[in-house]
């Protein structure tokens, strides 16, 4: 195949593919599916909070594992192995009819999506440095959002046709198998160092109080963001108001998302990584608010452009100031970053689900989430200022 582009933007054009197929919809087609899993009695809502969970368990796993130097020597035939899975549990999801099933596809489906994700930034990133192009790297990490507003919009589609919530699975599936076919022609060869096992003891002296804070802080922001990035279609579906908007929903967010790391980054270059962290917390806790205090069609739009415009940029500028805080160290801290993320994330749609299910709405989940973001924003201005004592004379 003819694929007339210099190495580096084929690197950053396989790397979106990549993150398309495996975050934007490996990981969240969940969102736009499972209004319909709910309405069609395949899950109730503590159901689909349990189910999220077990996917976001199995990223946390995942991505801890990925972290370790034995993949290092084959992170390519790694990459093609774990997004291959990722199309194998998502199209699966269409034949089975379980709880039990649907927890363990879910599960490995996230633990596919971590692995894809570490080892097509790894390599990526790793080409762009090789020709001297790290600016490409937004095209990269852009395949997240293209990937959740394409799935979102097949999702749209199929419901406007009636078709049933397996298949609009299936359609997915088949979306992230274009996805592995376009990483196959794109991807360049590189060559990636052997990484180191980041989980030492030189990592735990590295744990300072002002980066434990910010780790803490980061977990918050795990909490925060996924239950509206969870349940936001359901919501919508549930209320009268806005259930005309549902298909479209999930869309906004994706394409929000898509220039949002390249926008947050010009605010980081002008002012810190630290405040622009900060700010995209807050705007995030704003959006998170809005999507229950306004019952609108316009408040929840607004909402979904919040979300979709800070969360991926949130997670992208967490990791950098972790690699600043402890470049010594960086693999084992951004390990730590990852336990601590994967954790908030885990544990919100199981309480999210349930709150769901008990009160019919997500106000006090979502009031949950606001406060936990805020807390992340707070916790990282304190970890600033720790810092900043600790480094001044005297």
């Amino acid at each position: 195949m003819d694929v007339r582009f210099s190495p580096a933007m084929r690197a950053a054009l396989a790397g979106l593919f990549a993150m398309a197929g495996a975050m934007g919809v490996g990981r969240f087609v969940y969102t736009p599916v499972l209004p319909h899993m709910i309405s069609e009695a395949a899950l109730t809502a503590s159901e689909a909070g349990l189910v999220a969970g077990a996917n976001f368990l199995g990223y946390l796993l995942g991505a801890l594992a990925a972290s370790s130097s034995i993949f290092a020597p084959q992170r390519r035939t790694w990459l093609f192995l774990a997004l291959a899975a990722s199309v194998a549990t998502t199209a699966l999801m269409a034949i089975t009819g379980s709880l039990p099933s649907m927890l363990g596809l879910r599960f490995l489906s996230g633990v596919a999506s971590a692995f894809s994700m570490i080892f097509v930034t790894a390599l990526v990133l790793a080409k762009l440095a090789e020709e001297r192009r790290p600016g490409l790297i937004a095209w990269h990490f852009a395949g997240v959002g293209l990937g959740i507003a394409g799935s979102a919009a097949l999702v749209s589609i199929l419901s406007a046709w009636q078709v049933p919530w397996q298949q609009m699975w299936l359609a997915a599936g088949a979306i992230a198998l274009i996805c592995w076919v376009a990483l196959y022609f794109l991807l360049p060869a590189t060559t990636v160092e052997p990484a180191r096992n980041p989980l030492t003891a030189s990592t735990r002296r590295t744990i300072t109080p002002d980066l434990a804070l910010f780790i803490a802080g980061y977990g918050f922001f795990g909490f925060g963001y996924v239950i509206t990035a969870t349940f936001i279609n359901a919501m919508a579906k549930a209320e009268p108001a806005l259930a005309s908007i549902e298909p479209w929903i999930w869309m906004i967010v994706g394409l929000s998302g898509v220039p949002s790391i390249w926008l947050w980054n010009q605010l980081a270059a002008r002012t810190s990584v630290t405040f622009s962290y900060v700010v995209a917390c807050l705007v995030e806790a704003a959006g998170v608010c809005l999507s229950v205090v306004v019952i609108s069609q316009v408040a929840l739009v607004i909402s979904a452009i919040l979300l979709g415009g800070t969360f991926m940029a949130v997670t992208a500028l967490g990791l950098a100031r972790a690699r600043g805080m402890a470049p010594q160290n960086a693999a084992g801290v951004i390990a730590f970053m990852t336990a601590s993320f994967g954790l908030g994330q885990m544990i919100g749609p199981v309480l999210a689900g349930y709150l769901f299910e008990h009160t019919g709405n997500l106000v006090a989940a979502s009031f949950c989430a606001t406060f936990a973001l805020v807390a992340a924003a707070a916790l990282t201005i304190i970890s600033s200022n720790l810092a900043s004592n600790a480094n001044s004379p005297g």
